[in-house]
């Protein structure tokens, strides 16, 4: 008798979607300036999830369940990995996910193209099974997560609502700003309380170690790379908490009574910050438009709220993606990877346009979902 057939979940044939959107972008052709403009030395890194809730509370689709997945690449991993996350949408299973590094001088260099992870002892960030990734460093995106402890503080009375530093931290990813609300974090002594929340919620992934009181948060200050973290799922389940029109979030069902991460008033704010974004260079690329090459992302008719990084050896972007007018569409989406600015073709760019070309890519997926 032959065995009974394998009958693939939504969220499969959706993980299946991502994996090819990324392989159809070629990664491993990128050129790399540490090699001189040839393509790079390993498969890029690349943490990628997505959820898509088809129109939202449109009465007409209140029966519709959101669909996510949960994709990874790497240089072990280059035909990708498909994250285990199961019904409930809770925590990935089934691997384990190792944290960033430096070296004695805070540098990072597990994504020099000659470093040799076998030589390289990546600590534990979380979880467990027969396979791992690195989870690269989130750059600015990490700002998302002050933001968020910001919030906090005011919900509870702690602080007020700082405008003038967390307007430009999360539109133009102001470092100095970013140092004062770090430093707001401690005053309000919310740091703790922020990882417990972050805990409570199902995130066990996303931390912002070793921040100072002075508002460091930096690789020099003893924290950045190899501290703070975040990965791609977790990250997508932290905007599904901000996102008043998604639906409610299946891993929490059994926890009615816990409490928002952030109160209405506050969560709108947040939002509306995300939404005035002008940093558009990596999913998103019309800040870019005129540049040579210019290679178009996440189109500028859909609204995306969202929050970028970027430095010299990591690219990340994470946001809401709304479309009202047709074809409607209401997705959340993050993507965190090692590809910086050194893989950028010219000065304006923050990484590859392949990044851009993915987004696009990402877009025409969502639509099919919706």
């Amino acid at each position: 008798m032959a065995p009974p057939a394998v009958t693939s979940t939504r969220h499969d044939r959706l993980a299946e979607a991502l994996r090819r959107a990324v392989l159809a972008q070629a990664f491993e052709k990128t050129p790399d300036r540490a090699r001189g403009g040839a393509a790079v030395a390993h498969f890029p890194s690349i943490d990628l999830a997505m959820v898509v809730f088809g129109r939202g509370r449109d009465r007409a689709h209140l029966g519709i369940r959101p669909t996510w997945a949960n994709v990874l690449f790497s240089r072990e991993h280059p035909r990708g990995l498909v994250a285990a996350i199961g019904e409930r949408g809770g925590a990935v299973r089934h691997l384990r996910f190792d944290a960033d590094v430096v070296d004695a001088d805070s540098r990072s260099h597990a994504w020099a193209p000659d470093a040799d992870w076998r030589r390289i002892a990546f600590p534990p960030l979380h979880g467990s099974g027969p396979h791992r990734f690195v989870v690269p460093y989130p750059a600015s995106l990490l700002k998302l997560m002050v933001a968020v402890g910001v919030g906090m503080a005011v919900d509870l009375g702690r602080a007020e609502w700082p405008a003038a530093d967390i307007g430009p931290m999360i539109t133009v990813s102001d470092n100095e700003a970013t140092d004062r609300c770090v430093a707001l974090l401690h005053r309000a002594g919310v740091v703790e309380l922020l990882h417990e929340r972050f805990a409570a919620l199902g995130l066990p992934t996303l931390r912002l170690n070793r921040t100072t009181p002075a508002g460091g948060w930096r690789n020099g200050d003893g924290s950045g790379v190899g501290h703070i973290h975040m990965t791609a799922w977790d990250t997508v389940r932290l905007l599904w908490l901000l996102d008043a029109d998604a639906s409610a979030p299946p891993w929490l069902a059994r926890t009615p009574r816990l409490m928002p991460l952030l109160q209405p008033a506050t969560r709108d704010r947040l939002r509306a910050l995300l939404e005035a974004q002008e940093l558009n260079e990596i999913l998103s690329s019309h800040s870019l438009r005129g540049v040579p090459g210019f290679v178009e992302g996440l189109p500028p008719s859909v609204r995306f709220a969202h929050k970028t990084g970027n430095t010299e050896n990591y690219g990340s972007d994470a946001g809401m993606v709304v479309a009202k007018t047709p074809p409607p569409l209401h997705a959340i989406v993050a993507v965190i990877t090692n590809l910086g600015q050194r893989y950028a073709p010219h000065e304006r760019c923050a990484t590859t346009w392949k990044l851009p070309a993915l987004g696009a890519a990402l877009h025409r997926v969502a639509l099919d979902w919706t």
